[in-house]
């Protein structure tokens, strides 16, 4: 007994430092591993985040919702883009939809809620960017700064749960499938390679960036101001309104008067029937 622990201490005194460098080398490969897997996740989670809000505000403002419908809107597209693009790869690699969507409810809840909260919060601490409109640079950036910090509060999450087999670590087994090939209706199921994601989202929104600056509608929301008709005149002089008077009240009675008054507006019509 005494002879197998001298040659098990001899052994142990025979290791090298290299030997130790090793062993720190693999450590280190692992932990990038990690790290790449988690910003590869994260990224994933944001680019259904991004298609949500984005689709949620411009259907919100083109019906003319309010500001909190606008971003319950938002918010729910968020997590249901943010859940179809991780669940359609596993249905694909061959999994039923029930069983896909308890692994991705599992591993991509908590990321896209961390996300949402942090979205949201910064472009409502940015003054005007949640009211700016899509036809203005302030929404724009505002949205490119909060996806931006969405992401680096979402990484941690993300490290942390990938850390305890947990996450993103879920469907990654499944998103190569069983090695075989892809059958029947499966094959066409559409798959979307995180980083063409991110490409078309950036181009997308870059694109509107450009569309507002060309639209010249600055931080003021852009479009040009109504004239005021109690101030100003036409070009002949002749005011474009006159005041109301107990007399003579209804504005349109005004606007007529106005119309009738200035030369080269087609009055005669209206002068004379």
């Amino acid at each position: 007994m005494q002879h197998h622990h001298a040659e098990h201490h001899a052994k142990h005194d025979d290791t090298t430092p290299a030997d130790h460098g090793d062993q720190s080398d693999h450590g280190d490969h692992g932990d990038a591993g990690g790290r790449a897997m988690a910003a590869s996740a994260t990224l994933h989670c944001l680019s259904g985040c991004a298609v949500g809000e984005i689709s949620g505000l411009m259907i919100g403002t083109a019906i003319g919702l309010s500001t909190g419908w606008t971003i319950a809107l938002a918010v729910t597209l968020a997590f249901f883009f943010g859940y179809l693009l991780s669940t359609l790869p596993l249905v694909k690699a061959g999994l039923g939809l029930g069983a896909a969507l308890s692994v991705v409810f599992a591993a991509d809840t908590l990321s896209i809620a961390v996300m949402e909260i942090v979205d949201n919060a910064v472009m409502a601490l940015i003054p005007n960017a949640m009211d700016a409109g899509l036809v203005n640079w302030l929404f724009w950036v505002g949205m490119a700064i909060a996806l931006t910090v969405a992401f680096f509060a979402a990484y941690p999450v993300n490290r942390f749960l990938l850390q305890r087999g947990k996450g993103h670590a879920l469907t990654h087994q499944y998103h190569h499938g069983s090695g075989g090939e892809v059958t029947g209706a499966r094959r066409y199921i559409p798959t979307f390679p995180t980083s063409t994601l991110v490409a078309v989202i950036a181009a997308f929104m870059l694109g509107g960036l450009i569309v507002s600056l060309a639209a010249g509608t600055g931080g003021s929301g852009g479009g040009h101001a109504a004239p005021d008709l109690h101030t100003s005149t036409a070009h002949a002089g002749v005011p474009l309104a006159t005041p109301a008077t107990a007399s003579d009240p209804h504005p349109l009675t005004r606007t007529v008067a106005w119309v009738t008054a200035v030369p080269g507006t087609g009055s005669s019509w209206l002068t004379n029937p």
